[in-house]
């Protein structure tokens, strides 16, 4: 149990948070220009 404690202590959360920051930015530009061709919308 102390391995299991030690292992989520030592994981360097800021950096993953970012990183899925990230990645909702870079797939929210291709999902809006999906989402308004699909409803038809002029691009």
């Amino acid at each position: 149990m102390d391995f299991l404690t030690s292992a989520v202590n030592n994981v360097n959360w800021e950096a993953i948070v970012q990183l899925s920051f990230l990645a909702l930015i870079v797939l929210s530009g291709p999902l809006v220009i999906f989402v308004l061709a699909f409803r038809g919308g002029d691009l």
